[in-house]
C-alpha cells in the first residue's frame, strides 16, 4: 500500500508516518501507533514496521471524512495506475494546526502548530467580520502552541511582528519549581532531548562550572514524563540564579524559527502572514462546502427522480406485470406507457418482488418526503451567503467542541537568560585573607582563624589579615599608592606558609604591600595620606584585575598611604574631598582594623 503512492520506498513513507504518530512530534497525531514508536528522547528509536500497529487517529477526520463527496479533484498517482486526491479536504487549517518543516529547492518553510480551538474561533471570527484585523486575530491566536508544556518567552510585540511579516523566532523555556530544596524541571522545549539536557549540566560540572550543584537525576515515569532533578550544595545558593544561567547555556532554553510559507490558492509559494493564510483558508474552505452541497444536491435529485418511477409503478403495478412479463423489451415499452425514462425504467426492472408490498410504498413516499425537504434546504444554502456562512461557522464551531484541547504552552514575559560569569560561580564560603611581613600572602577557611598563631618561615610574622567570603576580591595597596585585586580562590590554603605575593602581582620596584581589605562592592572608603590630602570612594573603585594594579592616590615626597577607614552611613556626611584634618580627627571614622576588631 505504501508503495502505490509514494515513489521513494517504504522506509522513507514509514518513517514520516511515525512522526504522524509521536504525540510529543505532532501537536495534533493523525496516526494512532501500537507499540514502540520512539520516545522525546530519542524520536529515531521507534521499531521496524513489522513489529508496530497503526490506525488512523480520529482527528485524522477532519482531513480524509469529506474525500468521498466530490469535494476535491482526483488525479493520476506517480505511475499512473491510481487515482489520488490532488488535496485533502481539511475541516480545519491543519497546516497552523501542526505545522510543517521542510526544505526545498531555494526555499524553506518553518509553519509552528498552533491551538486547534484558537483557529476555529479566529477563521469564525473572519466570517462574521471579514475586515477583522491582525491585532484583533491576535486577541485571539495568542501565538504557537507546541505538543510540549514548556513556555513561550517571546514578548508579545516581537510576536506581532512575527504574525505580521510571516517571519521571525521564538524561544521557548522550561518549567521548573523549587521541591525539598531541589529544582525539578517538568517541562522541556519542543523536540528537546532530556538526556541531553542532562549531558550539558553534567558536562558543566565536570568543568567545575557549576560548583553549586552536586547531582542530576533523571526521575522520569510514565506518569510524569518529564521530571529532571538539579540538587544543589547548600540551601544557600540561589536557583534563580542558577537556572538563569542554565537556560543561557543548555537546551533548557531554544530558539524556534518560523518562516509561514507555503503554497496559496493561485499554486505559488509565498510567505504569508496569519491573516492571508486564515482568508484563504477561509476561501478554500467555501469553495470545498459548495462542492460538497452541490454533490449531495446532486445525489438528492437523482433519487428522487428514481423515487418518482417507484411510483408510477406502484400505481400501475398489475400493468407493469403485465408488460414485464410478455413484452420481450420490457425498458422501452415501460417507458412508452409511462412517460418516464430510462433511469427509471431501469430501476422499476431491478424491482424485486417482496419490494412491491404496500408497506414499502409507505416507505418511498417518506424517503421522498425527507429528500424534497433536504432538497430545499441544499438549494437554500447555495443560494444564500448568509445561510453559507452560518453552515461554515457551524462546523468550524462542531469540530472546535470535538477535537479542541487547552492550550499546552503558557505565554509568559521573562527576563533575558545570562550565564554566569566565572565570578559569580565562585561559592561564597567564608575565608580570611592573611599577609606576613615578608610578603607571603595565603587563604584560610573560616573567621575563627588566629591569623598570629599561624606558622610563618623563619624570621617572618603576621603583618596583617582581612576576612571576607570566597567570592569577593581581597584589595592590596602598595607603598606606592596603587591598588591591586586578587580572588581568594586563587590563593595558597592556610595550611601551608602561603605563596609570595609578587608572583600574583607585578609591584614597581622597591614597592611593598601596605594595606589589605575586603569589603562590599558599594561600601564607601575614605582614602588619604599622611600628607593630610584624601577622597571618599567606593570598594569596587580600589577593585584592579590586572597584575599592574592601577594608581589609586597620588604621594608626595615622603608621604604614606595611610589605612582606608571604612565609612558609616550614620557619619558619611563628615567625610569631604579636602581634608583640613587627619584621619584620627574626623569623627564617626574608624580603620578597617578598627571594624573588624569589633566585628570579632
Amino acid at each position: 500500500m505504501l508503495g502505490k503512492y509514494h515513489p521513494h520506498g517504504d522506509s522513507a513513507c514509514y518513517e514520516a508516518m511515525v512522526l504522524m504518530a509521536q504525540p510529543f512530534s505532532y501537536r495534533y497525531p493523525l496516526v494512532d501507533g501500537q507499540g514502540n514508536w520512539g520516545a522525546p528522547d530519542d524520536p529515531k528509536s521507534f521499531a521496524a514496521m513489522r513489529y508496530t500497529e497503526s490506525r488512523l487517529s480520529k482527528y485524522a477526520e477532519l482531513l480524509l471524512g469529506e474525500l468521498g463527496q466530490g469535494t476535491v479533484d482526483w488525479v493520476p498517482n506517480f505511475d499512473g495506475t491510481m487515482q489520488e486526491p490532488k488535496m485533502l479536504p481539511a475541516r480545519l487549517p491543519n497546516i497552523l494546526l501542526n505545522g510543517t518543516t521542510g526544505i526545498a529547492v531555494g526555499m524553506a518553510t518553518d509553519i509552528p502548530p498552533h491551538n486547534l480551538r484558537e483557529v476555529a474561533k479566529a477563521a469564525i471570527t473572519l466570517i462574521e467580520k471579514p475586515q477583522t484585523s491582525l491585532d484583533e486575530l491576535l486577541d485571539i491566536v495568542h501565538g504557537p502552541d507546541y505538543p510540549t508544556e514548556a513556555e513561550i518567552i517571546t514578548p508579545r510585540a516581537e510576536i506581532r511582528k512575527i504574525y505580521q511579516n510571516g517571519r521571525g523566532s521564538v524561544r521557548m523555556r522550561a518549567v521548573w519549581k523549587k521541591e525539598d530544596g531541589a529544582v525539578v524541571i517538568s517541562a522541556l522545549p519542543h523536540q528537546v532531548s532530556g538526556a541531553r539536557v542532562l549531558e550539558q549540566i553534567a558536562a558543566q560540572m565536570r568543568n567545575k562550572k557549576l560548583p553549586m550543584v552536586d547531582d542530576l537525576r533523571d526521575e522520569s515515569d510514565h506518569e510524569n514524563p518529564t521530571r529532571l532533578v538539579i540538587v544543589p550544595r547548600s540551601n544557600r545558593v540561589d536557583m534563580d540564579q542558577v537556572m538563569n544561567h542554565l537556560f543561557a547555556t543548555t537546551d533548557l532554553e531554544k530558539s524556534y524559527r518560523i518562516n509561514l510559507n507555503m503554497i496559496g490558492l493561485d499554486n505559488r509559494p509565498a510567505v504569508k502572514n496569519l491573516l492571508e493564510i486564515l482568508t484563504e483558508w477561509l476561501t478554500f474552505r467555501r469553495d470545498t462546502v459548495r462542492r460538497r452541497l452541490n454533490y449531495r444536491l446532486e445525489k438528492v435529485l437523482k433519487r428522487l427522480h428514481i423515487l418518482e418511477g417507484l411510483l408510477v409503478a406502484f400505481l400501475n403495478i398489475d400493468e407493469v406485470i403485465e408488460i414485464i412479463r410478455h413484452e420481450d423489451e420490457p425498458k422501452p415499452a415501460l417507458m412508452s406507457r409511462f412517460g418516464i425514462s430510462e433511469t427509471q425504467a431501469e430501476a422499476i426492472l431491478e424491482l424485486k418482488l417482496r419490494h412491491l408490498a404496500k408497506l414499502e410504498e409507505m416507505k418511498i413516499r417518506g424517503e421522498q418526503g425527507e429528500l424534497e425537504k433536504e432538497r430545499d434546504s441544499l438549494q437554500a444554502i447555495l443560494a444564500s451567503e448568509r445561510k453559507m456562512n452560518n453552515l461554515l461557522k457551524k462546523e468550524l464551531q462542531a469540530d472546535a467542541d470535538a477535537f479542541g484541547d487547552d492550550r499546552r504552552s503558557p505565554l509568559r514575559e521573562r527576563e533575558e537568560a545570562k550565564a554566569m560569569s566565572e565570578h559569580d560561580m565562585l561559592p561564597s564560603e567564608p575565608v580570611t585573607i592573611v599577609l606576613s611581613q615578608m610578603g607571603w600572602v595565603r587563604s584560610a577557611k573560616g573567621h575563627d582563624i588566629d591569623a598570629q598563631g599561624l606558622s610563618y618561615k623563619a624570621g617572618d610574622s603576621w603583618k596583617a589579615s582581612s576576612k571576607g567570603k570566597s567570592n569577593q576580591p581581597v584589595v592590596f595597596i602598595d607603598t606606592t599608592g596603587r591598588s591591586y585585586a586578587i580572588d581568594p580562590i586563587t590563593l595558597p590554603s592556610a595550611r601551608g606558609q602561603g605563596e609570595p605575593i609578587t608572583g600574583k602581582l607585578t609591584l614597581p620596584p622597591g614597592a611593598s604591600v601596605e594595606h589589605m581589605l575586603m569589603e562590599g562592592d558599594d561600601q564607601k572608603l575614605l582614602m588619604a595620606s599622611d600628607a593630610g590630602y584624601g577622597f571618599v570612594c567606593t570598594f569596587n573603585d580600589l577593585v584592579a584585575r590586572n597584575r599592574a594594579g592601577k594608581a589609586l592616590i597620588s604621594l608626595p615626597e615622603n608621604a604614606r598611604v595611610m589605612p582606608p577607614l571604612v565609612i558609616e552611613k550614620r557619619v558619611r556626611h563628615a567625610a569631604g574631598h579636602h581634608l583640613c584634618r587627619t584621619h584620627a580627627d574626623v569623627p564617626g571614622q574608624r580603620s578597617a582594623a578598627a571594624v573588624e576588631r569589633q566585628r570579632q
